[in-house]
């Protein structure tokens, strides 16, 4: 009965192991749910990126296929036919840039987990404090008989 006493003190630094890895560790649950959270922003910004690219892709095509939409276009970049004549105002700004988003930059960031080494520590420590309380409790009791 007496070596089971100590086995006690192993068994609860391979649980309080086995639960704070399962619920913090860097393989974790919380860890796990942050990817998750990662995920759903990643595919977010996917969508995003892609009513971006049929935004363009349909300005694109407007500007290959249709003649009116590339006179617009670059009359407002300031060109002309061969016979016009441009009277440019000093001081205003007449030309709109063309507005080409494409997108934002998202970085990831690391899940926060707390780190395996400190769950080894604080495993070790805690069977080591419940060893050594049996231990002391074994030796008061020898030196009370």
């Amino acid at each position: 009965m007496r070596f089971f006493k100590y086995l006690l003190g192993i068994w609860t630094a391979v649980a309080i192991y086995t639960v704070f890895s399962f619920f913090a560790g860097p393989k974790g649950l919380s860890a796990y749910n942050y990817l998750l959270v990662e995920k759903e922003h990643q595919w977010n910004n996917i969508k995003e990126l892609g009513i971006m690219n049929e935004e363009l892709e349909r300005n694109r095509n407007n500007l290959l296929y249709d003649h009116d939409t590339l006179l617009v276009q670059a009359r407002q970049m300031g060109y002309g036919h061969e016979n016009e004549r441009f009277v440019r105002i000093v001081g205003l700004n007449n030309i709109k840039p063309i507005p080409a988003e494409v997108g934002n930059i998202y970085t990831v960031q690391k899940p926060d987990f707390i780190s395996d080494r400190y769950i080894k520590i604080t495993a070790i420590c805690i069977g080591f404090l419940i060893f050594a309380f049996f231990f002391m409790m074994e030796f008061i009791e020898k030196r009370s008989r």
